[in-house]
Formats: structure tokens, sequence, C-alpha cells
């Protein structure tokens, strides 16, 4: 070997390394963004009770179709009352053990009474108000450790659809227990939190988009949201 050949050799470097990402590892909020954020192709991962779970597959007829009509109901009633914000799986974090991604969800603005706020790298940062999620069966994830996660953290209103179950839960948080909100003689449920959020039940049930949007649109024209946003404005005065 040559003086020259001598001259070029590199010493190897050493590089930090991050740990994958891995469903089943047990892990700190922390360390779990650390990872997720360092594994871009990784659509969706959640930490629930410091447990990771990472998304399947998704099915159009049970979750993408349903879901989009779910964000069409909670992005129009956003629209209609300041001081309300809709999104739909944005990583959320509700404490040490616990970073879902709902499906979606509504929150009240910091000024306007809301639990929530946006952290420094934009994540969620405490509990939502409302949260949605679209579950395939009632042996799901969202109806087990999702419920206690979301319950253990305060979230004010739970819905879950089960599309393959042809069944809709959606329940209030009352001394620290969720339970259900009662369907009217209408077939429609309306939130507490969020007066004027009506849902038919039986239409969402049969993708029968026209027929939400419009059970909605009443709600929104009634007395007590509009009552509901004259409040909100007078918060964040």
């Amino acid at each position: 070997m040559s003086p020259s050949d001598v001259t070029n050799v590199q010493p190897k470097r050493t590089r930090s390394r991050i740990p994958l990402l891995e469903p089943g590892a047990h892990l700190s909020a922390s360390e779990f963004l650390r990872r997720y954020e360092a594994m871009p192709e990784v659509k969706k991962a959640e930490l629930l009770n410091g447990i990771v779970y990472m998304a399947s597959p998704v099915r159009f007829d049970q979750h993408a179709e349903p879901d989009n009509l779910v964000q069409t109901w909670l992005g129009t009633y956003s629209i209609a009352t300041p001081g309300v914000k809709a999104a739909t799986n944005g990583t959320t974090r509700l404490g040490p053990d616990d970073v879902p991604q709902p499906d979606g969800l509504l929150r009240l603005l910091p000024e306007s009474g809301g639990q929530a706020r946006l952290d420094p790298k934009g994540y969620l940062q405490g509990a939502p108000e409302l949260v949605v999620e679209v579950a395939a069966s009632s042996a799901s994830l969202d109806v087990r450790e999702k419920l206690a996660t979301y319950r253990r953290a305060g979230v004010r209103e739970y819905l879950v659809w089960r599309t393959e179950d042809e069944a809709i839960d959606w329940w209030i948080l009352e001394e620290d227990e969720y339970r259900p909100l009662p369907v009217g003689a209408d077939g429609v449920v309306r939130s507490r939190i969020f007066p004027g959020l009506w849902l038919d039940t039986s239409a969402l049930l049969a993708e029968d988009g026209a027929k939400v949007m419009a059970k909605l649109q009443e709600g929104l024209q009634s007395p007590e949201h509009t009552s509901f946003v004259a409040e909100l404005q007078r918060r964040s005065r």
C-alpha cells in the first residue's frame, strides 16, 4: 500500500440510531414521539397506556367512506361555530403514556374555554372536548383501550361508529365515567357539549349524507346553537 493510499483511508463514523417504532413496544410519550418523528413513512401510530399500536390497511367501505362523512359533519359544525375547531387524524398528547391519533375531533379554542392547546411542535396538548372514531366492530381498539384512554384524559364526549356492527355509541363524561347520550324519539342524538351538533343516527348508518347534513342544519339553526355562539363570542372578548 502506497503512502497516498494510507492517507486516503477514512475512519469509520459511528452514527446514533433512533430505534424503530414497533407495535407492542412499551414507551413514554416523549420516546414514542421521538421514534414516530424519525419514521415519516409511518402514517398512523398511537400510544395507549404506554403501549404502541400501529394502523392496519384501511378499507373503503368499512372506514374511508364513513370517515369522510363524519369529517364533513364535524367540519360543517366548526365552520358555523366561531371558537370551535375540527381536525382529522391529528397526533394528540393526552398524558405521559397516551398519544392517540383520533379519526376526528372538535375542540374549543383556549380563549373560548377549551381544555387543549397546540404545543410548540404543533401537536395538540390536552383533551379535546369531543373525539370521534370510526371502528370496524365492537371488538376493536376504539371501544376498549381508547375508551379508557379518553375517559382517563377527560375527553368530555366520545363517539364511535362501529361500521361492521351497524351501531353508533356516543358517550358523555359524567363523574369520571362515560354514560350514553340518549337517542331522542326522532332518532337524533344531540351533543351536550356542543349545542346544535345533532346526529340523525339512522341516516349516518345508511351513509345518507344529505339527511345527516339536513339534520345538522336544523341544529345549527336552533336557539341553543345561537345562544352557544353568543356565549363563545362573549368569552373570547
